[in-house]
């Protein structure tokens, strides 16, 4: 795939221009009562083997929400914090020991409201790969990739449509034990669609 990081971030500069602006899918957004927090998660692209993947990590069991589930490095927004940048590399160094200096950062997927009632910023950058991970072993039970064109493939992935609202379900096939679905799989669309590889 002859995808350049710095075709990625023009891609995603694009994509932000035609941004709706914060995704709901919770329906949290129609809760007054609920206060919604900031967050932040860092989408890791990483281009080995002449092929582009993107890294997830497999939340612990003793993570206080969405134990054992795929995510994205990442989590809420600490006091003094004024970009999702920050955040997101914040988390990923505490997460999965990822160097800030070592991530380059592209640009930013459309905003998103979970069920967790967190307002979730993805950023998208580039990292190297091999890298020596030092994994939180607290909140982070492995570290793997998912090559891009797997996930860009429609065979891989349902999107499931609920009667009741205009909400819908995306969730992948098992990659490698390892089941994709909910906010970080459609982040994970909102990458690909943003690339253009998805229509």
């Amino acid at each position: 795939m002859n995808l350049t990081p710095e075709y990625i971030a023009e891609q995603l500069r694009r994509a932000a221009e035609k941004s709706i602006g914060v995704e709901d899918y919770s329906e949290m957004a129609n809760q007054p009562q609920v206060r919604l927090r900031s967050a932040a998660v860092l989408v890791p692209l990483a281009c080995f083997q002449n092929e582009w993947h993107v890294l997830y990590t497999r939340r612990t069991e003793r993570v206080e929400a969405h134990k054992g589930q795929v995510s994205f490095p990442g989590g809420a927004s600490d006091a003094g914090e004024t970009a999702p940048e920050q955040t997101a590399l914040r988390e990923a160094d505490e997460e999965i020991g990822m160097n800030p200096a070592d991530v380059q950062v592209l640009g930013q997927l459309s905003r998103m409201i979970t069920i967790s009632s967190f307002v979730v910023s993805p950023i998208v950058g580039v990292i190297p790969f091999p890298y020596a991970f030092k994994v939180s072993g607290a909140e982070v039970a492995r570290v793997f990739t998912i090559p891009l064109l797997w996930l860009a493939n429609r065979n891989n992935f349902w999107e499931f449509s609920f009667r009741e609202s205009e909400k819908s379900l995306i969730a992948y096939h098992p990659f490698d034990g390892e089941l994709l679905w909910g906010a970080t799989a459609r982040m994970t669309v909102n990458l690909l669609k943003a690339l253009e590889l998805l229509r």
